[in-house]
């Protein structure tokens, strides 16, 4: 079997993401992508089994991306306000083009899921350390019961809950100002 080349496959993914971007979800095939790198189709079964295998990876790098970005974009003092815009941030991601991209992977959802709950850790590694950055937050509510990490766990799933339902700024706020209660 041919070892497969690194840099060839981010130049499809690229590629993959331009039509993506110029032409829509629907425009992204094995055939298209092929020629434009100008290689057999073929030899793009060894690095993609199919169109969903391609937008999962375009979703992956998509998110690993945006959380990479987040990291700068929020600038709140307080744990609460960095919530909001967190919130806010990854909402607009998803009404961009992340939502069109998860929506679009068709028999690949689980896997997709699946993939995307290492995301969610690395959110709840960032709410973790955004926690720990507020020198607000009370240090006498955590306890081996109720410890940081749970907290982040538990703030991290009802985010992408809230995200997922589309839910209104009034859920979130109402969300915030549950956390703000325990909190400080």
């Amino acid at each position: 079997m041919r070892r497969k080349d690194d840099t060839l496959r981010d130049t499809l993914l690229n590629l993959a993401r331009n039509i993506a971007d110029t032409q829509g979800i629907d425009a992204v095939n094995i055939r298209a992508i092929a020629q434009r790198a100008g290689i057999a189709t073929g030899t793009m079964y060894n690095y993609f089994s199919n169109k969903e295998e391609i937008l999962l990876a375009l979703t992956e790098e998509y998110w690993k991306q945006t959380l990479f970005e987040m990291r700068t974009a929020i600038t709140a003092d307080s744990f609460c306000g960095q919530l909001k815009q967190i919130f806010v941030f990854l909402r607009e991601r998803i009404d961009q083009s992340a939502g069109k991209l998860m929506n679009s992977l068709g028999g690949l959802e689980t896997l997709g899921q699946t993939r995307m709950a290492s995301m969610q850790s690395v959110l709840e590694s960032s709410l973790l350390q955004r926690m720990e950055q507020d020198t607000a937050i009370r240090d006498d509510i955590w306890n081996e019961q109720f410890t940081k990490q749970q907290f982040a766990c538990f703030v991290t799933g009802n985010m992408t809950m809230l995200l997922k339902a589309k839910a209104p700024m009034t859920d979130l706020c109402f969300f915030i100002a549950i956390v703000q209660k325990i909190i400080y």
